[in-house]
């Protein structure tokens, strides 16, 4: 019986946290980030903004909500990668997977509100300081990961410099998609030239990579 109630608050919990996003998202792409309050979003949403602040301790949280759940699945996929897998090819492999699925972790969504996502975002000072801070976590988990991968120290200088050249890699990618977002071009046409260049970025990660090994 514990287990069935454990299941029914964690379900409760997560379409409650889902129906703040989506409340906060849509106030924001309607409003702008800085011109909608967090009462609002309360109010939108039918909860106190108490309620609010225990899921998303910080307001930027409302609007970045994915950001945790890309960490985590950054980590499960390299974690649990199948023996012999390189963890940069899972990394490509899971971003082709996302733009494919039209997932807007993937770099590039053809759906009008991805590029109104980012003009909302690059529009906030309070955003645009969260992702600079999520990139840097980015960046500390992929050197761990690296390091796990070859049982190493994860501020070794290769493992370091790696991380930072793969979060430059998802990086490059991922501006190329939203500026053919915003550029509003063919929708599928991005997509294709979007993949194109996650195998090729990739490719050469990977040998950048190997090559931090040895630092």
């Amino acid at each position: 019986m514990g287990n069935v109630e454990d299941g029914l608050r964690e379900r409760k919990k997560r379409e409650t946290r889902q129906l703040i996003s989506d409340a906060a998202t849509g106030l924001f792409l309607e409003r702008g980030f800085d011109d909608v309050t967090v009462g609002e979003v309360a109010e939108a949403a039918g909860v106190s903004a108490k309620t609010v602040f225990n899921y998303f301790p910080r307001k930027e949280d409302l609007f970045l909500d994915r950001f945790p759940e890309a960490l985590e699945l950054v980590a499960r996929e390299v974690r649990e990668r199948p023996e012999g897998a390189h963890p940069v090819a899972v990394l490509r492999d899971l971003m082709l997977r996302l733009l494919a699925e039209g997932d807007a972790l993937g770099g590039y969504a053809s759906r009008p509100s991805f590029a109104r996502y980012w003009q909302v975002v690059l529009e906030s000072p309070a955003l645009t300081a969260r992702v600079r801070e999520f990139v840097e976590e980015l960046e500390d988990l992929l050197a761990r990961l690296f390091a796990e991968a070859g049982g190493t120290d994860p501020d070794a200088p290769g493992n370091r410099l790696a991380a930072a050249w793969a979060v430059a890699a998802y990086r490059t990618v991922y501006a190329t998609g939203v500026r053919r977002a915003f550029a509003g071009e063919d929708g599928e046409a991005s997509k294709a030239e979007v993949a194109e260049l996650i195998e090729k970025v990739f490719h050469r990660l990977r040998s950048a990579v190997e090559e931090c090994s040895v630092l």
